[in-house]
């Protein structure tokens, strides 16, 4: 009986009871605290480390973190869905403690006057990002810090994001810097509506297994842009490059703004490429800004898109 007690005080904290569920939206797992004001919740834990269980709802509220490491956790995938309202005229959730995770969470609708408006805006700490989805805002994911910041985004999809036309500069689905790495996987990426879909200033990106289908996208730019080079791994991708577009002279464009990082050994291979059905022109597959080395292997492209181009 006592081998079992571990096990059933982890299921008990992993989901709260349906009476908590009930009385609180957001419950602190170790403590079983419950709060209606999710920057409550989040204050709650300080320094420490702490999974805010999150229950079914639409929420029209936002929260900053300003230290520990904490999970923001949706009880059900899918279900905890928050809209439209910004923390510092930033994003539903303003990232700056030592870590943070967000998974199975859902944000819609996030503009703001700078242009920037997102679901997640990170400042500080690693971030992981898992089964969420970013729908129709100005911006899915957004920020970075001048370190080796980790990130990891996982299983999520961002839709009907983007802008170039409300601000001076353009809003992108992800647009990310660090000093350390940015690794998207098993993501999907459709319907732009401005600027590229994965934009990042990093030295050392994975971006792997994802689906990037701009059929249906509006004003949109390039599929990934890693504006100032670097290396690591775009492989076993499926673009599907739209018709309207603002700029479709490339898929994947490396160091178009500067040559920060190297990118000599960065391996761009098996992924599949085509244009939808009335896009015209011949783009580039990869454009490269660097000169050097890259690592390139057989990718699977239909008619029109060129294999490689320099600039």
């Amino acid at each position: 009986m006592r081998a079992a007690l571990p096990v059933i005080l982890a299921a008990l904290l992993a989901s709260p009871s349906p009476a908590a569920e009930k009385r609180a939206p957001f419950t602190v797992a170790e403590t079983g605290q419950g709060f209606t004001d999710l920057q409550e919740a989040v204050s709650s834990i300080r320094m420490g480390t702490g999974t805010i269980l999150i229950a079914p709802g639409v929420y029209r509220q936002c929260a900053v973190q300003q230290g520990g490491r904490i999970t923001f956790k949706a009880v059900r995938p899918g279900t905890a869905i928050f809209e439209k309202e910004a923390c510092e005229d930033k994003a539903a959730l303003v990232l700056r403690g030592q870590g943070s995770t967000v998974d199975g969470l859902v944000f819609r609708g996030y503009s703001v006057s700078d242009g920037n408006g997102a679901g997640i805006r990170t400042e500080m700490g690693d971030l992981t990002v898992t089964n969420a989805m970013f729908l129709d805002s100005q911006e899915g994911i957004l920020g970075g810090e001048p370190t080796r910041q980790r990130i990891v985004i996982d299983r999520s999809t961002f839709s009907g994001l983007g802008q170039c036309d409300e601000a001076v500069n353009c809003s992108h689905a992800i647009y990310l810097s660090n000093r350390g790495s940015v690794t998207v996987t098993h993501s999907r990426f459709e319907a732009g509506t401005g600027g590229h879909y994965v934009k990042l200033r990093v030295p050392n990106a994975t971006i792997t297994d994802n689906s990037f289908d701009d059929s249906a996208g509006r004003k949109t730019n390039y599929m990934i842009d890693l504006s100032e080079g670097g290396t690591g791994t775009i492989a076993r991708n499926v673009f599907v490059q739209g018709r309207n577009k603002e700029n479709a002279s490339a898929l994947i464009v490396i160091a178009a703004e500067a040559k920060t990082f190297p990118a000599t050994g960065l391996v761009i291979a098996d992924n599949d490429a085509r244009l939808a059905p009335g896009a015209s022109g011949s783009p580039a597959f990869v454009a490269d800004f660097t000169r050097q080395r890259l690592a390139i292997g057989a990718n699977r492209l239909g008619r029109n898109i060129r294999p490689f181009e320099l600039r």
